[in-house]
């Protein structure tokens, strides 16, 4: 078990105290409120619908905005639709994202008040190449990073502008993923790379983020980054943005980034934060808030964890399944290696059919499931399963304690060959709504290897409960249902529409079960983020498509009317295809 480090405690909420980090006229971090911010999709430079889609994000509230720059051009056209918003009265500062580009980031920070690097690819080309570096060949790369980025950051400095580092576990440089693979570790390094450049010349208003499309990488990782900057000294308390990229679209990706964001909110991480949707950006401002609003400045939040805490029960850096020993639940197998069981009330399990929900049937009824509830603070109720035998096991209902904060605990304090049952509500009513609250209260855990079974009560609606159980299972990668989606929230250098792409891929391959596929607007993400899907669908060049096996291109510059039927028959070539009942 690694040395826990990256918050003061698993089973109570402290938000992690960072510097003050000026982004315009906006404080990010110390005791600022969590800021939510949003991309633009139209291309930078279309002034004209860039500033009507600003516009429209100020108007719903986003705090902070960012557009894309990818290239020297792009970034020079900053200026008129900075020039332009001001006037309009809109003073929300601006983020310019680069990719590969020192040139297109010095241009962007003459206008905009924040850029942001991915340390991957600044000045990297992505070439997948196998090597072996020496110590003294590393060093030189590191000193080509010294070298490419100083500039930036002296014009930051002098200029009083912002700057994120943002590592993505999809564009890792060939440089880290020789040394580090493509993990955690080696997100966190490609970042204090930087981070160290810049602190060599006493710049210090760095935000950093870790995004990744798979969860649990995403969680791991910025847990490992808050830990090694916690190690590197008390002055590297920088403030953090959260977000889990390419989640896609609808239910799955707001379950997708409530899991995520709201496992690294509960234990007190976050400063600002996206819910990146493949859908109009004015739309991920609302979940946004949402999951920020629990653990904004001045919200209570009750010391009801024991004060003596016991150890962690799972290492907060490495997944690893929780060993419950195999168990039989009213004829439903339940342990260590079975899948996580689906459990409804009685009544939603009676008013369900399941020739018609099929796959997506609850497994189990809650009250039929004899599960054990206790209060994981009793020392007598606890003490009652220390002998006895292998049994399901949840927290009771009416427990005053944030619901991942109790099931952490219950996880630490009974043996470990008991099962446990998950909720996303303790009886009382959900703060959140019910997907939201499914992905924080149900998922997270999920992603700790903690619950061999959930149930859903906050939907009350039966056949919604039982398919948010299985997208909660799924956005957690821990069962699959269905096809899974890998899809990127598009901006300005998507090279297609693809958001009507993302339809009508969903609605030919949607009965695929077990079936990964990537759907994203460029290369500067795709390849990488995509490596564990199965099958790509990437923009290539405007209105062409490249298709992929895993990471691997097959085929080129298809045009897009053509590129659903491609995949399908990319799909039936590999064996993976049925044909819809």
């Amino acid at each position: 078990m690694s040395t826990l480090l990256h918050c003061p405690s698993l089973f109570r909420y402290s938000r992690r105290l960072t510097r003050e980090v000026q982004v315009g006229n906006l404080g990010l971090g110390g005791q600022n409120p969590i800021r939510i911010q949003s991309m633009l999709t139209s291309a930078t430079l279309d002034t004209a619908a860039c500033v009507k889609e600003a516009l429209a994000l100020a108007e719903a509230g986003c705090e902070i905005i960012r557009l894309t720059a990818q290239t020297k051009v792009h970034a020079a056209n900053l200026e008129h639709i900075a020039r332009e918003l001001r006037a309009a009265g809109c003073q929300l500062p601006l983020v310019a994202d680069i990719h590969f580009k020192p040139d297109a980031a010095m241009e962007a920070a003459k206008w905009v008040e924040k850029i942001r690097v991915n340390p991957g690819n600044f000045i990297d080309k992505k070439k997948f190449v196998e090597r072996d570096y020496t110590d003294s060949e590393y060093e030189e790369e590191l000193e080509r990073v010294r070298k490419a980025f100083t500039p930036l950051v002296l014009f930051c400095k002098e200029h009083g502008r912002a700057m994120r580092l943002g590592a993505n576990h999809g564009s890792l440089s060939d440089r880290i993923l020789n040394r580090y693979g493509d993990t955690p570790e080696g997100m966190v390094e490609s970042a204090l790379e930087f981070a160290r450049v810049a602190r060599e010349l006493d710049y210090h208003q760095l935000v950093f983020s870790m995004k990744s499309s798979n969860v649990k990488v995403m969680i791991q990782a910025y847990r490992l980054l808050v830990k090694r900057l916690a190690e590197e000294g008390a002055d590297w308390n920088y403030p953090i943005h959260l977000g889990v990229t390419e989640a896609g679209e609808g239910e799955d990706a707001r379950i997708k980034s409530a899991t995520g964001i709201g496992s690294l909110l509960a234990d007190g991480i976050g400063d600002t934060l996206r819910v990146s949707l493949t859908e109009d950006p004015v739309y991920e401002v609302k979940p946004g808030f949402e999951l920020a609003a629990p653990y904004q400045p001045g919200v209570e939040h009750a010391a009801t964890a024991p004060e003596v805490e016991p150890a962690a029960p799972f290492d907060p850096f490495c997944f690893s399944k929780r060993k419950a020993e195999l168990i039989d639940v009213n004829g439903m197998s339940m342990g260590w290696n079975e899948p996580v069981r689906v459990v409804l009330p009685q009544a939603a399990c009676a008013a369900l059919n399941p020739a018609e929900m099929k796959d997506f049937m609850p497994e189990l009824a809650y009250e039929a499931c004899g599960a054990v509830e206790v209060d994981p603070r009793d020392a007598a109720e606890v003490a009652a399963l220390a002998e006895a035998p292998a049994t399901l096991v949840t927290v009771k209902d009416g427990v005053d304690m944030p619901v991942p904060q109790a099931f952490r605990l219950l996880s630490a304090v009974i043996p470990s060959r008991h099962s446990i049952l998950l909720k996303d509500t303790l009886g009382a009513a959900p703060e959140l709504s019910a997907p939201m609250a499914a992905g924080v209260n149900v998922g997270s855990l999920l992603c700790d290897g903690i619950g061999n079974a959930v149930l859903i009560r906050g939907e009350a609606e039966p056949q919604k409960a039982a398919y948010l159980a299985y997208n909660v299972l799924q956005a957690a990668g821990v069962r699959l249902s269905k096809t899974e989606y890998v899809s990127c929230p598009s901006c300005g250098r998507t090279l297609y529409n693809i958001q009507e792409a993302s339809a009508r891929i969903r609605k030919a391959t949607g009965h695929l079960k077990g079936v990964k596929i990537a759907i994203m607007g460029c290369i500067v993400n795709g390849p990488g983020e995509m490596s564990d899907a199965d099958f790509g669908y990437v923009g290539g060049a405007p209105n062409k498509i490249n298709l992929y096996v895993g990471h691997n291109p097959v085929e080129f510059n298809i045009p897009q009317e053509e590129a659903v039927d491609r995949l399908i028959e990319l799909i039936r070539s590999h064996g993976r295809w049925v044909e819809p009942s």
